[in-house]
């Protein structure tokens, strides 16, 4: 049943997915850290910017990312020009594009995490001359464990999972656009549901897995938290 499955459109979207995940958490970490300490005005602004992906549809953001991204845009010509970098229907789109689109599924399990911390414990490291930084990287992030692997996890599922988004700045390419999702939606185009029987069921497998691991994960860290009460 397997034989003629070609496995490139999942293994590009775990490509993609990998180094969206890996971006996102270097890019958004600081930004995380920032909005659950600060009690600036502009909160609930930069709260609002970060989470709009999860309320627009996924072809309008691919459009404006689309438009952003193009050679015809100020971005688009200085990447083409100066670094003959073309940053749409190719893989470097794609990872722009999921960047945008997965970012709340990272910022906010983040934020949550460092809101729940003791600021007992925050404070003690500034007291004994901790930067704001090292506070960020000794001390927070060792003690949000949960919610940092439901972060990395869930912005990975999210990710492969894109479709509307990358198919509008990425078309499909093989080998360097055409992710899982896309493939999906050819198949159903051309009628081979067989085939698009086996894919969705591989990506329902997977997304199962990912999220069994997640709450598994975190029960058994809840368990150790309360059996020190």
């Amino acid at each position: 049943m397997f034989e003629n499955l070609d496995f490139s459109p999942f293994l590009l979207s775990f490509k993609l997915a990998g180094v969206t995940t890996i971006i996102l958490f270097i890019v958004t970490l600081p930004l995380a850290w920032y909005l659950s300490q600060t009690k600036s005005k502009i909160k609930p602004f930069l709260e609002a910017i970060t989470a709009l992906p999860i309320v627009l549809p996924p072809s309008v953001l691919g459009f404006y990312i689309l438009v952003l991204l193009s050679q015809n845009s100020p971005i688009g010509s200085f990447f083409s020009d100066v670094f003959n970098i073309k940053l749409i229907f190719n893989f470097t789109g794609l990872v722009v594009a999921s960047c945008f689109y997965s970012m709340p599924f990272m910022v906010q399990p983040l934020q949550s995490g460092f809101e729940g911390l003791n600021k007992n414990m925050l404070e003690a490291s500034y007291i004994a001359g901790k930067s704001k930084f090292i506070t960020l990287l000794k001390v927070a992030l060792p003690n949000i464990k949960p919610s940092l692997l439901t972060a990395i996890i869930i912005t990975f599922a999210h990710t492969v999972g894109e479709f509307g988004v990358v198919l509008m700045v990425g078309g499909s390419i093989p080998n360097e656009t055409k992710v899982a999702s896309v493939a999906i939606y050819e198949m159903v185009e051309v009628m081979d549901y067989k085939l698009a029987h086996i894919y969705s069921a591989i990506m329902v497998i997977i997304s199962f897995i990912v999220l069994l691991l997640v709450y598994i994960f975190n029960h058994k860290q809840s368990k150790k938290i309360g059996g020190f009460h």
